[in-house]
């Protein structure tokens, strides 16, 4: 990251046709003027493949009007008056715990205080680079309405889920000064991400799905940090000369970027699956001597990740019911009590939603075929599978 930056990020899930993929060609699609959906929907997210929005799509944002000065510059003072004895979440950057920076929470005016003298001494601190970071300002905040979703990433399963049971969300606001960053990692569930720059630059190294294995060290850690002189150790890394180079984006103030399912990433400024054969593996000396052992497998799963296979399948269901719901009354206005989510859905129209259940039916039938699925007590599912796959084949069968 080059200068001071504030920026909002979500994720959005959904089951992409996964490949692994090499770096054919160093670019990105810089996106200026609005497109349709089907384009966006045909070009990138299918293809799963990482573009750039111009400014123009976040020129009308309330945090673009208000949150910068006109010399493009964090409003400390307004934001001050918004967010003061707000806690926030702030990570040390020069500061490594596992694979990642440890947090506190602050006061929001205590972390803006810290920047004001960071910049003052020159961009330095005895206190480290600290970056404020996962602050769901939004969900606490709402009536700010800080930023209007663009419609590409309106069909937002990921958040979907966790509005209807009000639990968490994953809508984020970063606010850091020049230095601060994050370490190689992919985004939660391997969901897509979109990510937008309000003020500063930001310098982005993308990985495509599958590149990551040539970046773990002899033990099967992911590397931190993908710039480290460490990396070029064949004996410490000994799959990094089938590395590509990171595809490089720079992300200039009030540009969206897009970031595929899978893809890692280290920004300056089938998923279930593979968990829990990870989990088998660390706990297999005691399959045989634990009558619960799958199920202790299930909680490790949930422990590490926030998920597992009984949840992952209520997840399932509560994005089948409103695309079902919403097929049963269109072209009438929808029954759903989500208002954001009835206009998402109308503005998408009948064939994404088909598209959406399609994909949920792909997934369910191969849960229903998982031979750890299979085992999981019935009573820790809320619904007949089988069920709603009917549901789904009636609420299809008129837009199919």
């Amino acid at each position: 990251m080059d200068r001071e930056t504030l920026h909002t990020s979500s994720s959005l899930i959904k089951i992409p046709r996964q490949t692994h993929q090499r770096c054919s060609s160093h670019f990105v699609d810089y996106i200026e003027k609005n497109m349709s959906y089907s384009r966006f929907f045909k070009n990138y997210l299918i293809p799963n493949h990482p573009c750039v929005f111009s400014k123009k799509f976040t020129e009308e944002w309330n945090c673009r009007k208000h949150w910068v000065t006109e010399e493009g510059k964090p409003n400390f003072s307004r934001l001050l008056q918004q967010f003061e004895e707000t806690p926030v979440p702030v990570a040390n950057c020069n500061v490594k715990e596992y694979n990642a920076n440890p947090k506190q929470i602050i006061p929001f005016k205590e972390f803006i205080q810290y920047w004001r003298e960071y910049i003052q001494n020159g961009h330095s601190s005895p206190k480290g680079c600290l970056y404020l970071k996962d602050w769901h300002m939004h969900r606490n905040f709402p009536e700010h309405n800080s930023y209007r979703t663009p419609i590409y990433f309106s069909s937002d399963w990921l958040n979907e889920y966790w509005d209807s049971i009000e639990v968490d969300d994953y809508r984020f606001v970063y606010m850091g000064p020049k230095g601060s960053w994050t370490p190689f990692h992919a985004d939660v569930f391997r969901s897509y991400s979109w990510s937008a720059n309000i003020c500063g630059r930001k310098k982005w190294l993308l990985y495509p799905p599958g590149q990551e294995e040539f970046l773990r060290d002899r033990h099967g850690t992911l590397a931190y940090d993908v710039t480290a002189p460490m990396l070029q150790d064949k004996g410490q890394y000994p799959h990094i000369d089938k590395a590509c180079q990171p595809l490089e984006i720079i992300q200039e103030a009030g540009e969206i970027v897009f970031v595929p399912s899978g893809w890692h990433h280290q920004v300056y400024n089938l998923f279930l699956q593979d968990e829990l054969a990870s989990v088998q593996r660390e706990i297999e000396e005691w399959r045989e001597t634990m009558d619960t052992w799958h199920q202790h497998c299930q909680v490790i799963m949930k422990s590490c990740t926030g998920i597992d296979y009984g949840e992952f399948a209520t997840f399932l269901k509560i994005i089948a019911n409103s695309r079902i719901s919403f097929l049963n009354s269109y072209p009438a206005s929808s029954s759903l009590q989500s208002r954001h989510l009835a206009e998402a859905l109308e503005s998408l129209g009948p064939h994404h939603a088909t598209f959406d259940l399609q994909r949920v039916t792909y997934i369910l039938e191969s849960m229903l075929n998982n031979e750890d699925f299979k085992r999981l007590d019935p009573s820790i599912l809320k619904f007949q599978p089988e069920a709603l796959l009917q549901e789904i084949r009636e609420a299809t069968r008129s837009t199919v």
